[in-house]
């Protein structure tokens, strides 16, 4: 299971736009959402921080990393159920559908991450134990240990300015690329 935000598509885009619709300068924006992913607080903050509401902004299909989609395709070619789940909405749900066997939101799911709520929904959506999932996120406080208590092998993509900033625990697989998750997955 792919978490969509920073794993598959290159969140730049979406947040520029959110800095333009917020009349906030995007270095502004930029520069607040490191201070939060350096104090490891979420970033949804960023908003009340800045005095401004949250407008509406989502990921284009556009915004896949180059490595995003080849390896959704190498993992379904080998026989794997592969799915994008992630604290989103249902039009992200949307525009994952095609590239995936399973999509899920939080915004449907009801629950976010890292709320081990939604891992048990992700076991239950795919009808597998949950040591049988891979879970590849970005973000070790929303992602890979959540994952990992869930009982699930959770892989961290080092992309995105949490996976720079924090370190897996080492019960995690490390990737630096897409390109390289299914040798580390043995697959």
């Amino acid at each position: 299971m792919f978490d969509v935000g920073e794993t598959l598509v290159d969140e730049t885009g979406m947040w520029e736009r959110a800095a333009d619709a917020a009349g906030v300068p995007r270095f502004t924006l930029m520069g607040v959402l490191g201070g939060l992913a350096a104090r490891g607080e979420s970033h949804t903050a960023v908003w009340k921080i800045l005095g401004v509401d949250q407008p509406g902004s989502e990921w284009r299909p556009d915004e896949f990393y180059p490595d995003a989609l080849p390896c959704l395709e190498r993992l379904r070619g080998r026989g794997l159920v592969v799915g994008a789940v992630g604290n989103t909405t249902g039009e992200t749900e949307e525009m994952m559908r095609e590239h995936v066997d399973l999509v899920g939101s939080s915004q449907r799911w009801q629950v976010e991450k890292p709320a081990p709520e939604f891992f048990a929904r992700l076991v239950v959506e795919l009808g597998f134990p949950a040591d049988r999932i891979a879970y590849v996120g970005d973000r070790v406080d929303n992602d890979v240990e959540p994952a990992l208590e869930a009982g699930m092998v959770a892989v961290h993509v080092r992309r995105g300015p949490w996976a720079h900033l924090h370190e897996p625990p080492a019960g995690a697989v490390r990737v630096g690329s897409l390109d390289e998750l299914p040798g580390a997955l043995g697959v």
